[in-house]
């Protein structure tokens, strides 16, 4: 099976995301993902910056920073717009669970959200990063994989779900 490397360390966000919405509701949730979106950007601009500087050639040309920081902009883009549109439907879900089926098993709420987040996400990051430029079989083990080790990683991060309070449901008073 053909796998990226970042598939090791982001499956967590959509847990995490989910102690996000817990604690500080739906709208810091999609605040925290969209500002998650603009730093990604920045960092991967900066990256690229610094990867533009000549080189001290005290050192050497030094071609394996620039192999190294350089950011891949098709992987970096499909990354974010994955990401983006992943998290929003995950918080959607998530939200829509806690409001019309129950409040009780919080364990529920993570498998419901991240099975409908984590394939949307796998799909959008493994075909707009690789599609067309690596046979399609491949796109398709990349996107199958991911879905496969996030899936894994959703059942291992369950029990973090009862690590932090559940936010208090907001009653407005008269006057608000």
């Amino acid at each position: 099976m053909s796998i990226d490397a970042g598939t090791f360390v982001y499956p967590f966000t959509f847990t995490l995301r989910d102690l996000v919405h817990k604690t500080i509701g739906k709208r810091g949730a999609r605040a925290l993902i969209l500002s998650a979106a603009v730093i990604n950007v920045v960092m991967a601009g900066m990256f690229w910056f610094v990867a533009q500087l000549p080189a001290d050639q005290t050192v050497g040309p030094q071609t394996e920073f620039i192999a190294v920081l350089a950011p891949v902009w098709r992987i970096v883009f499909a990354s974010i717009v994955a990401e983006v549109v992943a998290e929003l439907i995950d918080t959607e879900t998530y939200s829509l669970w806690v409001e019309r089926v129950t409040t009780r098993y919080q364990w529920a709420r993570v498998l419901a959200s991240n099975a409908v987040s984590v394939p949307l996400d796998s799909l959008i990051f493994s075909w707009g990063a690789f599609g067309g430029v690596l046979p399609v079989a491949v796109v398709w083990s990349i996107m199958w994989s991911n879905i496969l080790v996030k899936g894994i990683t959703t059942i291992i991060s369950i029990p973090l779900i009862y690590t932090v309070s559940e936010r208090p449901i907001y009653q407005p008073t008269v006057g608000d």
